[in-house]
């Protein structure tokens, strides 16, 4: 088990569920304090280790022992925005290619899509994916596909 400060360096000091700075020196009582979030999966490998990553107190609190939800970031324009945590999940399993969101225009697919790198880089570092963007119907559709 690392401790608090292996855990916070290791995720740049921003929680994974809300992608938002953690303090460092903040209190873990406070709810904006950092805390570790053991992640375990749904069929855990024998004697495989919990992943530990950062969140702050009242994330984890509030994500209790449910699936997680990565929220999209609320400035972008997405129709039907794919759930991430599932998304990295099936992705990490099987690889290949999947669409996670359709966009009104090239400008906002390629902004969601620098997002959804920029995310995923904190959020799954060892998930390697490019995004994609491609035309269709009068839309364009964002797809992520392992590298």
């Amino acid at each position: 088990m690392s401790t608090l400060t292996e855990v916070g360096e290791r995720a740049g000091w921003r929680c994974w569920l809300c992608d938002e700075p953690v303090d460092p020196d903040m209190s873990v009582n406070d709810p904006r304090g950092p805390s570790i979030d053991a992640v375990t999966s749904a069929k855990p490998k024998k004697g495989a280790p919990a992943q530990e990553r950062l969140a702050h107190r009242a994330c984890n609190t509030r994500k209790g022992a449910v699936k997680a939800v990565v929220p999209w970031s609320k400035d972008l324009f997405v129709v039907d925005p794919a759930p991430i945590v599932e998304t990295v999940e099936r992705l990490s399993r099987k690889g290949g290619r999947e669409v996670v969101g359709r966009c009104p225009s090239r400008d906002d697919a390629e902004r969601a899509a620098d997002w959804l790198e920029d995310r995923l880089s904190r959020f799954a570092p060892d998930l390697r994916v490019k995004t994609e963007i491609k035309p269709g119907g009068g839309q364009f559709l964002l797809a992520l596909a392992t590298a």
